[in-house]
């Protein structure tokens, strides 16, 4: 049972720790390498934070530390060698994937047109303990969670952790469905990391649905633990999980939460989409066209986090109201949570998240109103999708326009001509400010391509002096003058119709 303090969002967490026997693990790793590049490897510094090595047939080994960088060693992997750790971790599954038994290390191979192994990426797997702590109230809580993020930003740490804190830490009866052995390491015992939650084996990758709803209606578990779910077979034996009141915190592909609900296989698990049309009266109502996408369903999962990195996180506590948004091409509003190096935790409970360029992130509440003026062009977007916007100005080749998040920052507002005619608080709010507000016909490319050229008068490509700031630019900053005097008047703003 969760204390009251568990379930309150953190203040300050301590720094993520190594759970004690790594060092015996690394060993075990090392002693399934050949022994030239067991000698090398140990001369590289800093080689006792090694992440990833990869053995290609014919091309030096590749080390690579928890850094980032790589060190290249001065000879040609060679048949032998590959030879050699095949010999060591015995046979390759179905998935072509291999471990070391009581480890969490990964050995994955690349195979031939005759399928002999030819190349092998060595990635090495540690239990870190206290990764959960900055979102220790959602892991406390009975809501089923989802967890997104690119390759290598700690999703299968994360869960690991989750699994071994609700059955350690709350009593809680776990079982993992356990594809690839990333979760529980190899071998029949489970790796200490998951505590005293329960492990299940799949004998292979296109069976993993099938054990889903096995653990259920063999081993009555309260929590499911699933490692990326990727196909419709398990979206729909997920949400028969969900359906039977049984608790499920999953992976799966995808950055962001509107990556998920364009992926045909996947948006079940928020909701999925289907066309509607609307009657004459509803769509006056709404002053919209009659035919619209809205939500299918109840989502599979209440809530959902976007680690964008080890210690940054975007939280959906509402799924189903982040997918209507979505549809309805408004900003989606949902918490961000940042750890900092000192421990602190920076919250923004009413950050926008419809984030999907890697390594934007909504900033700290704290720091919303800051206005910076360096010469670029402050745009805040209200209902228009930011990462079309992003495009837009990455095809525009143009470093004079800055994207914010909050409209105290703004120079200059785009909107969608609905949200115009709706007169959203927003917008009355840029009026009152004297705002600039451009207006498109829809959420495109090219209009908003069309819009960036106007805001700087782009249309003369063939300019060879240097681009003289714009009228909107002028008219925005006023050229060092106090910008609240010299804003474009309301009742003249541009529109782009």
């Amino acid at each position: 049972m969760a204390t009251p303090d568990l379930l309150q969002p953190p203040r300050a967490v301590d720094a993520p720790h190594i759970q004690s026997g790594d060092d015996d693990e690394l060993r075990d790793l090392v002693a399934a390498l050949p022994a030239r590049l067991q000698d090398d490897l140990r001369t590289v510094t800093g080689w006792t934070e090694v992440v990833e090595i990869v053995l290609d047939l014919g091309r030096v080994p590749e080390i690579r530390l928890s850094d980032g960088s790589e060190r290249l060693l001065p000879w040609k992997v060679e048949l032998g060698h590959i030879a050699a750790v095949v010999e060591a971790v015995g046979e390759f599954t179905s998935d072509n994937r291999a471990g070391v038994p009581g480890t969490l290390h990964r050995f994955s191979a690349i195979r031939n047109r005759s399928g002999r192994v030819v190349g092998l990426t060595v990635r090495r797997g540690r239990a870190l303990h206290g990764t959960t702590a900055i979102v220790r109230d959602i892991v406390a809580g009975d809501r089923s969670l989802l967890l997104l993020g690119p390759p290598g930003v700690g999703k299968t740490t994360m869960l690991r952790e989750m699994a071994r804190v609700l059955a350690n830490d709350h009593g809680a009866r776990v079982v993992i469905v356990d594809t690839s052995n990333e979760i529980g390491g190899d071998g029949d015992v489970p790796h200490p990391g998951i505590g005293r939650a329960r492990r299940m084996q799949v004998a292979a990758p296109d069976r993993q649905h099938r054990v889903m709803i096995e653990a259920v209606e063999n081993h009555m578990p309260e929590v499911i633990v699933v490692d990326e779910i990727g196909t419709d077979l398990e979206a729909e034996a997920a949400r028969t999980i969900a359906e039977r009141g049984v608790r499920l915190i999953a992976t799966a592909h995808g950055q962001t939460l509107d990556n998920v609900l364009l992926n045909p296989l996947l948006s079940d698990l928020v909701g999925g989409v289907e066309s509607v049309t609307l009657s004459d009266d509803e769509a006056r109502r709404r002053r919209t066209q009659k035919t619209v996408l809205e939500r299918r369903s109840p989502p599979t999962f209440d809530t959902l986090i976007e680690l964008h990195s080890r210690d940054a996180f975007v939280i959906h506590h509402n799924v189903a109201g982040s997918v209507d948004a979505i549809l309805r091409g408004g900003a989606v509003r949902a918490e961000s949570r940042m750890r900092l190096p000192d421990g602190r935790v920076l919250r923004d409970t009413n950050a926008e998240a419809r984030v999907s360029v890697e390594g934007a992130l909504p900033e700290p509440s704290d720091a919303g109103e800051v206005r910076v003026d360096d010469g670029r062009l402050n745009l805040f977007p209200f209902g228009v999708s930011r990462s079309r916007l992003e495009h837009a100005i990455a095809n525009s080749a143009t470093d004079m326009i800055r994207l914010v998040r909050h409209l105290a920052q703004a120079d200059v507002v785009v909107t969608l001509r609905s949200f115009h005619r709706k007169r959203a608080r927003v917008l009355r709010d840029a009026e009152a400010r004297g705002l600039p507000v451009y207006v498109l016909r829809n959420n495109t490319v090219t209009q908003m391509e069309a819009c960036l050229a106007t805001l700087l008068d782009m249309e003369r490509p063939e300019e060879p002096e240097p681009r003289q700031p714009s009228k909107a630019q002028a008219a925005a900053r006023g050229n060092g003058a106090p910008r609240q005097h010299l804003r474009t008047p309301v009742s003249t703003r541009p529109r782009l119709t």
